[in-house]
C-alpha cells in the first residue's frame, strides 16, 4: 500500500474543493472496494483519499412515478436491490446490483462506484445504459448531467475531469407495457467477473416492439448500446426470427479480446445468446 493522506468531506462542495486542491493524485473514497485495491497494488498513483461516505446526498435513494428513480452515487448496493420500488420497476438494476461481489462487498460498493471504475465488464453498466440513465456530476464549474451511455470512454476511463465527483444516478420511470432483463455468463456461480453480460429494455404494443435498447458488456472497451439489435426489433412483431436477428446484431457488434476468462469466439457467441435470453425475459415482463 502506498503512503497517502485522508480527508473526510461533509458536503459535495467540500469534496470538490478537496479533490481540486489534491490534484490528479486525489481520489474519491466511497465504498473503496475498487480504489483501495488499485492503491494497494500500485496500479494508480494516489496521494489523497477524499471520503464522501458521510454526505447525505450521495447516500440517498428516492422513487416517484412521475420523476423516476434517483440513487446517490455512494448508496450501498444492498439498499438498491433491497428496495421494493427498484425491484418492481427497475428489475434489471436490482438483478445486476445483486451479483456484484458478495454480501460484505454489497454493504459498501455502489452503482456510482461501479460506473466510476469504468470496467468494460462492470455488471451494472449495461442495465444503467439500457434504462436510459443519466448521471449528475459536480465539479469546480458547477453541476452537469451526462447520459450514462456517454460516460465511459475506455477501460478504466471516463468523462470525469479533475475535481469532479459523481453525485447521483437517475433513471426515468419505465414506459407502460415495457419490460427489462439483465443476465451475465461467468465461469463460477458467484463473485466472478463476467465473461459477457447483457441487458434489454423493450416496449410492446400488442406483439409489436415500439421501442428497444439492447446493451452488451465485457465484449469491447466499453459497454455497447447495440443500435442494430434494437433496429431488428422496433416496428416489427416479436418473433423468434426477429429475436435471432437482434442476437446476430449483438454478435456482429461485439469486439472482444482473448483472455483467461474467455475467448473471442466464446464472447461473440455469448453476445448473441444473452441478447436473445434477455429479450425473451423482458418481453415476458412487458406482457405482465
Amino acid at each position: 500500500m502506498q503512503a497517502l493522506k485522508y480527508a473526510r468531506a461533509s458536503s459535495v462542495d467540500e469534496a470538490v474543493q478537496l479533490l481540486r486542491d489534491g490534484g490528479p493524485t486525489a481520489r474519491v473514497l466511497a465504498g473503496g472496494t475498487d480504489v483501495i485495491v488499485l492503491a494497494r497494488e500500485r496500479r494508480r498513483k494516489i496521494e489523497l483519499f477524499v471520503d464522501v461516505k458521510h454526505i447525505d446526498e450521495l447516500n440517498s435513494l428516492s422513487y416517484d412515478p412521475s420523476a423516476g428513480l434517483t440513487v446517490g452515487a455512494a448508496t450501498p448496493l444492498y439498499r438498491v436491490y433491497g428496495d421494493a420500488d427498484v425491484v418492481r420497476h427497475y428489475p434489471a438494476i436490482a438483478e445486476s446490483a445483486h451479483v456484484i461481489g458478495g454480501t460484505a462487498i454489497q454493504g459498501r460498493a455502489s452503482l456510482g462506484g461501479n460506473l466510476a471504475n469504468s470496467s468494460p465488464a462492470a455488471d451494472s453498466i449495461p442495465a444503467q445504459i439500457a434504462l436510459s440513465g443519466t448521471v449528475t456530476i459536480a465539479g469546480p464549474g458547477g453541476r452537469r448531467q451526462v447520459a450514462i451511455a456517454d460516460f465511459c470512454t475506455g477501460p478504466g476511463q471516463n468523462v470525469l475531469q479533475p475535481g469532479e465527483i459523481l453525485v447521483s444516478l437517475h433513471f426515468p420511470h419505465p414506459a407502460a407495457h415495457s419490460g427489462q432483463a439483465w443476465e451475465r455468463f461467468i465461469p463460477r456461480n458467484e463473485m466472478d467477473i463476467a465473461v459477457t453480460n447483457a441487458c434489454t429494455y423493450l416496449v410492446l404494443n400488442g406483439d409489436t416492439v415500439t421501442d428497444a435498447r439492447i446493451v452488451i458488456g465485457a465484449v469491447a472497451p466499453t459497454a455497447l448500446l447495440v443500435a442494430d439489435a434494437a433496429k431488428a426489433l422496433i416496428g416489427k412483431p416479436l418473433t423468434e426470427e426477429t429475436i435471432k436477428a437482434a442476437g446476430e446484431a449483438s454478435k456482429a457488434a461485439a469486439r472482444p479480446i482473448d483472455d483467461m476468462r474467455g475467448s473471442i469466439k466464446q464472447r461473440k457467441h455469448l453476445s448473441a445468446v444473452l441478447t436473445e435470453r434477455t429479450i425473451r425475459r423482458a418481453a415476458e415482463r412487458a406482457r405482465g
